[in-house]
């Protein structure tokens, strides 16, 4: 999930008596691209906000945030959002020996393990999909992608036997997690990789801060999840653009954002073909299985970007009927990108609408 090198680069852009040129910002995650259009103009003057632009590397990963102030944030600000997400890399990186979810994973069964609140409210929100989706969502599934050659360590491309995905089978299971307050054990040797939902939590967490030091207006972007709050420096809506399921970058629909956050989830940069039969890397872990229904993206509006992420990874899974009957039942603004010959049908949950233009 996460990476072992980590990077760190800060730029701030001060109100100067320049124009700001516009930005045009793609962002690139394991999982998925996702185009940001980010309209930056400001023509400097005494009475206009600071944009502040923020950018660095953390969770093997980019992170990009902006801010418009009306007042200048703390001289600290980059280092304090620096901090949070290495808090959260530190108890959430399956890459680290160290973190809290690496010593989960090597510990014995039924041992209790103290860890912070970051790693039991991510528990948490993993609980909630996981139980909403009908295991749809697990974040256990790890042996399963291992075995179907997705995992760390890249096998030749090949389908497991029936034999060996019931074996991968017994090793998964969200119900094997036990959380009382901040002690956690489990029931049965399982794993957890938290990979489609951390990111989207230290988003929630940057923004969370942000709102702490009353900033109101912002974009905050990691590994491709997103949330924006207010507006942005022409004091319009935040553009964000939903990104064509081709390994061509092409923006298939923009939309206008605020005080919500994005998460997008697709099938369309990691497979394998085999005999003419696509394997997606996406693995229901219910059945164990690569899903075959040709939903390609799927991309959630909902407040928290954590939850956002996680609900875009369950809805892959789940193919595009079913899933878009989940979010007009749960209340989620969903946008999936089904592939029909050699193009991208869009399939919109009720919710959704509301933020076509």
């Amino acid at each position: 999930m996460l990476s072992k090198r980590i990077f760190f680069s800060t730029t701030l852009v001060a109100n100067t008596k320049k124009v700001i040129s516009v930005h045009s910002m793609y962002f690139f995650t394991i999982r998925h691209w996702l185009a940001l259009l980010v309209s930056l103009c400001l023509f400097g003057c005494s009475n206009k906000p600071e944009i502040i632009e923020i950018t660095g590397s953390k969770m093997g990963t980019t992170y990009h945030i902006t801010v418009i102030a009306d007042q200048l944030p703390p001289d600290d600000l980059a280092q304090q959002i620096d901090q949070l997400l290495s808090r959260v890399d530190n108890s959430m990186s399956t890459y680290k020996n160290d973190s809290e979810i690496t010593q989960f994973n090597r510990m014995p069964v039924n041992q209790l393990l103290e860890i912070s609140q970051e790693f039991a409210d991510v528990l948490n929100i993993s609980r909630k999909v996981w139980e909403l989706s009908d295991g749809a969502f697990d974040p256990t599934v790890g042996p399963l992608v291992d075995l179907w050659g997705f995992g760390v360590s890249p096998k030749a491309d090949s389908v497991p036997s029936d034999q060996a995905i019931n074996q991968a089978l017994q090793k998964i299971g969200f119900d094997a997690i036990q959380l009382d307050g901040l002690l956690l054990s489990k029931q049965k040797p399982i794993a957890l990789d938290l990979s489609a939902v951390a990111k989207g939590y230290a988003v929630d967490s940057v923004a969370n801060l942000l709102e702490m030091l009353a900033i109101p207006d912002y974009l905050v972007e990691v590994g491709g999840e997103i949330r924006v709050s207010g507006l942005n420096p022409e004091n319009q809506l935040w553009r964000v653009a939903i990104e064509q399921p081709q390994l061509i970058g092409m923006v298939n629909r923009v939309i206008n954002l605020t005080d919500i956050s994005l998460a997008t989830s697709g099938d369309y940069r990691n497979y394998f073909e085999k005999d003419g039969v696509r394997f997606s890397h996406t693995i229901d872990p219910r059945t164990g299985r690569s899903i075959r229904h040709n939903l390609a993206s799927v991309t959630v509006l909902t407040d928290s970007c954590a939850e956002a992420d996680a609900w875009a990874t369950a809805f892959s899974v789940i193919g595009a009927n079913q899933a878009v009957q989940l979010a007009d039942k749960i209340g989620l603004a969903a946008y999936l990108l089904v592939r029909q010959e050699a193009q991208f049908v869009p399939v919109l949950s009720s919710n959704f609408e509301y933020y076509l233009d």
